[in-house]
C-alpha cells in the first residue's frame, strides 16, 4: 500500500488524524453533548421543535424503563422506526442504558421482520405503531418479549399530537388493524407508558468496553440473508468524529453550530444518516426531520421554512428535487455541504444540481460496516470530481489483488479499508469474517477500484452481484430465494440494470415450470414478500437460463445481455 499519499491533498485545516479513544463509549460522547448543548434545539419535525435538553430527559427515562426490565448487560434492542422524535429518543436511551441498538427498516416484510429479530436476540423493541401488524405475524417466533408501540403524535405535544395521531389512524387509515399476542409473558405498551414508567427510576451508568457492540447494522450478505455488521463504541465515536474534522471547512463559515441545520430525509436506521445524526449531536446542531421524503412537494414546502445547511441525500433524492418545480425557487445561499452518498453520484445530475443551487455536489463512500465512513471528497471543492474522493482522517485504503497484494497506482483491484471505525466482523458469523479480511487487517468491500497518484480513488466495478438500488444493498440470492418459492418458478436469476431514477433496478430472469404463469402473478407475490427496493422492476421469461458445466447461473451473462 502506498504511504498515504492523500494526506497531502487535504484541505487546510483537516487533521491527519483523529482520538477514537476520546470517549469510552457512544453514551459518554452523546452526555457530554446533552449537557453543553442543554438550551439549544436539536430537531424539528413537523413544525414541532424538541431541544437538547428534552432529548437527555426524554432518553433518560426511556433508558430506565429499558433497564427496569431486567435486560441483561449488552442485550439488543431493535428501533423500527421512520424519521421521528422517537428515534433519537430511543438511540440515546439504548446506548445510555448499557445496550446495543438494532436498526430495523420499518418497511421490512415479516420474513425480512422475523430474520432480523431472530438473528440478533433482540429481546425488545420500539415500534411505530404503523407497522405493528408486521410484528403481530411473527413476534412468537422471536425473543422479543417487550414491545414499546410508538405513535406519529407522541411527541408533539398534547393538542396536536392528539391529533396528528388520530388523524393518521383513522383519516389516512396509515395503521393496519394488529394484535400483537402476549405469549410467554410478553409486554406491550404505549411509548408514553415506558416513559411514564422510566420517570420514576434513576437511568444507571453501566461501564461498557469500547469494543462491545453499539450497533448491528443489518446489510446484505452472499447467503441471501442480511448479517449485522457489528459497529463497537469506538467504530461510532471516530466515524462521528472523522465527520466532524471532514466537514469542518464547509460548515465553519456558519460560526455558532447552534445555527447548522442539517436535513434528514434519508432514513436515520440507514449507516449514512445515522452517522450524519451523530454528527449533529456532536457539534451541537439541529436537524431537521423528514418522515416521508417521497413526498417531495410536502418536503420542498419543509426547505422554504429556514436556511439549510447540509443536505446529504442519494442521486435519486437530488434528481427528484430538482424536478420539482418549487425547489429550484429557493434560497440556497445557506447551503454549504450537498453530500452524496449510497450510491454512485451521476455527472449529470451533479451539473444540474450545482446550475440549480450554486452548490457542488460532494460524492463520498463508504458501507455499513464503515459506519458509513470511508472516502470522501473535500467539502470545498468547487466542482463535481466523478471519483470518491480521499480517505478521511485515520483510515487506510488499499487496492488489493485476489491474493491480498497491493496493485499498482492506476491498475484496478478490490477496495480494501483499514481504520478505526471499521467492523471488526460479523455478528455470529465466523467463516463470513475469515473471508472478510485480509492477513494485514483490511476488510475487503468487494467493490473493484482504481487509485491515482493523488490517492483520489474511482469504483469501477463490483465483484460481488449486489445490486444498488436507491441506494439501498439487494443482494440477487434473497430475492431468486424469494421469487422460487412463487408457484410456477423452476428457476429464477436477479441482476442489476441501469436505471435513470434510482441507479440500479432489478431485473429477474425466470423459467416456468406453469404456462399460465404471468408478470402480475410475480410482482404480486414480491410484493408480498419483499420491501419495495428488493422488488423486481423488470420480469423477463425465457426457456433456460445460460449456466456453467456444473450448472451454476451465469447472472453475468444475464447483465451483459439485459
Amino acid at each position: 500500500m502506498a504511504s498515504r499519499i492523500w494526506l497531502e491533498h487535504y484541505p487546510p485545516g483537516v487533521p491527519h488524524d483523529v482520538d477514537a479513544d476520546q470517549y469510552g463509549s457512544v453514551a459518554q460522547l452523546l452526555e457530554e453533548s446533552f449537557a453543553r448543548h442543554a438550551e439549544r434545539p436539536f430537531s424539528v419535525c413537523m413544525g414541532r421543535w424538541m431541544t437538547y435538553g428534552e432529548l437527555d430527559r426524554l432518553s433518560a427515562q426511556l433508558g430506565a424503563w429499558l433497564q427496569g426490565l431486567g435486560l441483561p448487560p449488552g442485550a439488543r434492542v431493535a428501533l423500527m422506526l421512520p424519521n421521528v422524535p422517537q428515534f433519537a429518543v430511543t438511540m440515546a436511551a439504548v446506548l445510555r442504558a448499557g445496550y446495543t441498538c438494532v436498526n430495523v427498516n420499518p418497511l421490512y416484510t415479516a420474513r425480512e421482520l422475523e430474520h432480523q429479530l431472530q438473528d440478533s436476540g433482540a429481546q425488545a423493541i420500539v415500534i411505530l405503531e404503523n407497522f405493528a401488524h408486521v410484528l403481530a405475524q411473527i413476534v412468537d417466533q422471536t425473543a422479543v418479549r417487550h414491545v414499546a408501540l410508538a405513535s406519529i403524535g407522541d411527541l408533539m405535544g398534547p393538542v396536536r399530537g392528539r391529533w396528528l395521531s388520530f388523524a393518521v389512524r383513522h383519516l389516512a387509515k396509515m395503521v393496519p388493524a394488529y394484535e400483537i399476542p402476549l405469549t410467554g409473558g410478553r409486554q406491550v405498551l404505549r411509548f408514553p407508558q415506558a416513559l411514564a414508567a422510566g420517570s420514576g427510576r434513576t437511568l444507571q451508568r453501566v461501564p461498557v468496553a469500547s469494543d462491545s457492540p453499539a450497533f448491528l447494522q443489518y446489510t446484505g450478505g452472499t447467503t441471501g440473508l442480511a448479517k449485522g455488521a457489528v459497529l463497537t463504541q469506538r467504530n461510532i465515536v471516530a466515524a462521528t468524529l472523522q465527520a466532524e474534522a471532514w466537514f469542518a471547512p464547509a460548515l465553519a463559515r456558519i460560526g455558532d453550530t447552534a445555527r447548522i441545520n442539517s436535513i434528514a430525509a434519508l432514513p436515520l436506521y440507514h449507516i449514512f444518516a445515522l452517522t450524519l445524526c451523530l454528527l449533529a449531536i456532536r457539534q451541537g446542531s439541529h436537524m431537521t426531520l423528514i418522515p416521508n421524503p417521497r413526498d417531495i412537494p410536502k418536503f420542498v414546502k419543509t426547505l422554504a421554512e429556514r436556511p439549510f445547511h447540509l443536505l446529504p441525500a442519494v442521486n435519486t433524492l437530488f434528481n427528484a428535487l430538482l424536478a420539482n418545480p418549487q425547489f429550484r425557487q429557493l434560497d440556497f445561499s445557506s447551503l454549504c455541504a450537498s453530500q452524496a452518498g449510497g450510491m454512485a453520484a451521476s455527472a449529470a445530475t451533479a451539473e444540474q444540481w450545482q446550475q440549480v443551487t450554486g452548490s457542488t455536489m460532494i460524492e463520498g463512500w463508504g458501507m455499513s460496516e464503515t459506519c458509513a465512513i470511508g472516502t470522501n471528497n473535500p467539502v470545498n471543492n468547487t466542482h463535481f470530481t466523478g471519483s470518491i474522493g480521499l480517505p478521511l482522517p485515520g483510515i487506510d485504503i488499499a487496492i488489493k489483488d485476489d491474493a491480498g497484494a497491493d496493485v499498482p497506482l492506476g491498475q484496478p483491484g478490490e477496495l480494501c479499508i483499514r481504520g478505526p471505525n471499521v467492523t471488526p466482523g460479523y455478528w455470529q458469523q465466523p467463516e463470513e469474517n475469515a473471508r472478510a479480511f485480509t492477513a494485514d487487517g483490511f476488510l475487503r468491500t468487494g467493490d473493484v477500484a482504481v487509485m491515482d497518484e493523488r490517492g483520489y480513488s474511482r469504483i469501477v466495478d463490483r465483484k460481488k452481484d449486489m445490486i444498488l438500488v436507491s441506494g439501498f444493498n439487494v443482494f440477487p440470492n434473497e430475492v431468486e430465494q424469494v421469487i422460487a418459492r412463487c408457484p410456477g418458478v423452476l428457476e429464477c436469476a436477479a441482476v442489476g440494470v441501469p436505471d435513470a431514477s434510482q441507479g440500479e433496478a432489478i431485473k429477474v430472469f425466470i423459467v416456468k415450470s406453469d404456462p399460465q404463469l404471468t408478470e402480475d402473478t410475480v410482482h404480486r407475490w414480491c410484493h408480498e414478500q419483499l420491501t419495495g427496493y428488493k422488488r423486481p422492476r423488470h420480469i423477463e421469461f425465457r426457456d433456460e437460463l445460460p449456466k456453467t458445466n456444473v450448472g451454476k447461473i451465469l447472472r453475468r451473462a444475464l447483465r451483459d445481455g439485459a
